[in-house]
């Protein structure tokens, strides 16, 4: 039965999104994948997608799906380049994990216009400034 689910709460996983500078000395936006917890997480499905209103136009983008067999313990992968003019719209990142026997899964939401230098923290194991969420 359905209330025999039990549905444990994710921690010490994080999605954020930072500034990069390329070879060419433009700036690029990368999504991160930050697996916090000591040991690692097996698994990982990340789907991501964008929707919101540009213009009075309701706007969708396509939805992409990444899959990570493993990501260790203290560590980061990079899930995608984000482009800038995709701040207007709500950004959504479906993440779900396996750990210790037990499936996880969050949805981690960057609201309209939320990418911003303001809400920058320096973010843990890349080192950088950039938006997270836990």
């Amino acid at each position: 039965m359905i209330k025999d689910i039990v549905i444990e709460k994710v921690t010490d996983v994080a999605v954020a999104i930072v500034p990069e500078t390329s070879d060419g000395g433009d700036t690029e936006w990368s999504v991160y994948l930050l697996n916090l917890k000591a040991d690692a997480i097996d698994g990982v499905l990340i789907s991501s997608k964008g929707y919101g209103n540009i213009d009075g136009k309701d706007v969708k983008t396509s939805t992409l799906r990444q899959f990570w067999e493993k990501v260790g313990g203290k560590a980061c992968v990079k899930v995608e380049l984000i482009e800038k003019k995709l701040f207007g719209l709500t950004n959504e990142f479906w993440v779900s994990f396996w750990h210790h026997g037990i499936l996880y899964d969050k949805r981690y939401l960057f609201v309209t216009e939320s990418i911003i230098e303001d809400h920058f923290t320096q973010v843990p194991l890349i080192g950088k400034p950039g938006v997270m969420i836990r």
